[in-house]
């Protein structure tokens, strides 16, 4: 990520939830400002401790930006905490 912007704004997110190895998949989210920022591709993603609480982290592009999303997996909140410019 390039000219990265570090954020922690609460984002709405529509997300698909199966079975097997990444049973979650953010499919676009809605920011603050009302702008609808739809996933194309899903990088890396991976579960971390915050205190006693899950959270996972998934790296996702639109196509034009990359961001970081933060699933709460105790508070069932999504956060965008950082969002970078493609080069």
């Amino acid at each position: 990520m390039n000219d990265e912007v570090f954020l922690n704004e609460r984002v709405e997110v529509v997300a698909t939830f199966g079975a097997g190895l990444n049973p979650c998949n953010p499919i676009k989210f809605r920011r603050a400002s009302g702008r609808i920022v739809e996933i194309s591709e899903i990088g890396l993603r991976h579960p971390t401790m915050q205190g006693t609480r899950m959270v996972h982290m998934f790296d996702v592009t639109d196509g034009g930006a990359d961001y970081r999303l933060e699933f709460d997996a105790e508070r069932l909140t999504w956060r965008l905490l950082m969002e970078a410019d493609r080069v």
